[in-house]
């Protein structure tokens, strides 16, 4: 890239970390230092300022840049991360939301302790939500990596690695001044630079076939050097059995997994009543589709216009098609709108990482104050300490999500966010729905659930072809991959509803049959709610 793009896209993004830091400044200086002001924002947003932050929370480095780019690379095969990363909102709108927000206070951990013996159960669910959440943090820091490496013609990778660092340490700095009132702001503003750019994007790639669809399918089909392959299922999952079974996990683990997302639940608590939940999700669903369906233009966009080879050639994983695709839809690389084009699709690239990192640290940090500390020390947890607690939680975890962002820098972060997905399908999705719907449900039943979908699921992942046993590993080097499966959600989700079984019908301890109908009373009218 020239010094130009370089220049501008740097510019664009300090203007949009000085605003987001302003935000910051501001709530903290108007915070009352309460647990539900820190941890739910006081409770005052509305369902549409709600369903912006959840599609700001939602549409995050694995949607703009890993989605397209493995569209551009494997054309109808990509599309399921859109159509899995969509359907998974009807799970959360029929089944989710309203209970969700009806029978918890600030994690979903409150959900599950509420008819359970609730130090071992919140110790549990917030282990799991930490996990999680670092997993999740992980692709947005590869994607902050893979931006800067192209930003500086991939010659500097010191360069990369402190923006890593630059983009966690900023992340700890939403979370410990602003909370989730400034959070929900910092993610209000990037939805509408993400959709606003998306927007424009389309528009241009529409514009270059002449409102021709299948003209821009046709010519992506020719330049991807796959024929009408490229146009049908099996590029990529395909090949044998084992591909193919790698496809129903993904499936599986995106379509359940964004039920069992902390921030995403976390975010149920921000509004005053369950119907302002239920009105959220609807108003995100809207955002979420109509971006999606951009998406879907923009990765056979970059395919036909910028070509796979030139794709692989900027990233390996395909995580920088969107913003060479602006810089050809602008002109070129030494053309002006090219320069203008590209920078601002990379300085909202880098926006989208910032805000999406702010509410994962957040809801992680959480669960650490509000489900473990808490647990721990719940005669001397006091709602301001736990606050204090929240904050110094936040270092820690962006200090490992740096870690493990500067370890994974080579991989494809849509395929790393899957991989986070399937371990919230099978930890936190089977005690979470266990604990809404199923009346004998007991506290070993919870901790089995959880204990016994997380685990599976993080041995599945280091005994895979991702950490070790093939060239583009984490590992590449060494092998001890013994599990053939990319992503482990077909296995260690049903063995987390199993768990939750097996530990409840093996338990001595009767249900509580009075606190279940508690709940179930307050789960469907909201009556006694916070």
């Amino acid at each position: 890239m020239t010094g130009n793009h370089q220049t501008l896209a740097l510019l664009l993004f300090s203007a949009f970390v000085a605003v987001t830091l302003g935000i910051t400044t501001w709530v903290s200086r108007n915070r009352h230092g309460s647990a539900e002001e820190f941890y739910a924002g006081g409770r005052l947003f509305s369902p549409m300022e709600n369903g912006f932050a959840i599609s700001g929370d939602y549409m995050s480095a694995a949607s703009f840049l890993g989605v397209t780019g493995l569209i551009s690379l494997y054309g109808y095969d990509g599309l399921l991360y859109v159509v899995g990363f969509l359907v998974a909102w009807l799970v959360v709108l029929f089944l989710i939301a309203e209970l969700v927000r009806n029978c918890g206070r600030f994690t979903f951990a409150d959900v599950v302790a509420a008819r359970m013996n609730e130090r071992p159960v919140r110790i549990a669910a917030g282990t799991s939500s930490v996990t999680v959440s670092v997993l999740y943090l992980v692709a947005q820091m590869v994607g902050a990596g893979s931006l800067v490496a192209l930003l500086l013609g991939g010659s500097s990778e010191a360069a990369r690695n402190w923006t890593v660092i630059g983009v966690g340490a900023l992340m700890v700095i939403y979370v410990s001044l602003g909370g989730m009132r400034a959070t929900t702001w910092i993610q209000i503003v990037k939805a509408v630079l993400l959709l606003s750019g998306s927007i424009a994007l389309t528009v241009l790639v529409l514009v270059r076939f002449h409102g021709d669809v299948n003209e821009l399918l046709r010519s992506a089909a020719e330049r991807s050097g796959h024929g009408d392959a490229f146009l049908a299922p099996g590029l990529k999952y395909g090949g044998d059995w084992t591909a193919r079974f790698d496809f129903i996990s993904l499936g599986l683990a995106l379509v359940l997994g964004t039920a069992g997302l902390p921030h995403i639940l976390s975010r149920f608590y921000t509004v005053p009543t369950a119907r302002a939940a239920r009105r959220s999700v609807v108003w995100s669903i809207g955002l979420i589709g109509g971006f999606y369906l951009m998406t879907i233009v923009l990765g056979f966009g970059a395919a036909a216009i910028v070509g796979p080879e030139a794709v692989r050639g900027a990233n390996a994983a395909g995580n920088t098609a969107v913003p060479l695709l602006a810089l050809d839809l602008g002109g070129g690389a030494n053309s002006a709108g090219g320069t203008v084009l590209f920078a601002v699709v990379a300085a909202i690239a880098f926006a989208t990482i910032l805000a999406v990192v702010a509410g994962i640290t957040l809801a992680s940090s959480a669960s650490v104050a509000h489900d473990l500390y808490a647990s721990m020390r719940r005669r001397h947890a006091k709602p301001r300490s736990e606050v204090a607690v929240a904050r110094t939680a936040a270092v820690g975890i962006g200090v490992v999500a740096i870690a493990l962002g500067l370890l994974a820098r080579d991989l494809n972060v849509a395929f790393l966010v899957g991989l986070a997905f399937a371990v919230a399908a099978s930890a936190n999705l089977p005690v979470l729905l266990y604990s809404l719907f199923w009346r004998s449900f007991t506290t070993r039943g919870a901790v089995w659930a959880v204990y016994g979908g997380l685990v599976p699921a993080l041995l599945l992942v280091l005994l895979s072809p991702v950490v070790s046993g093939s060239p583009d590993s984490l590992f590449p080097r060494v092998d001890f991959q013994y599990f053939p499966l990319q992503n482990p959600g077909l296995v260690s989700i049903p063995l987390g509803f199993l768990s939750g079984w097996l530990g409840t019908v093996t338990s001595a301890e009767p249900p509580d049959e009075a606190k279940h109908a508690e709940t179930e009373v307050r789960s469907l009218t909201g009556a006694g709610a916070v």
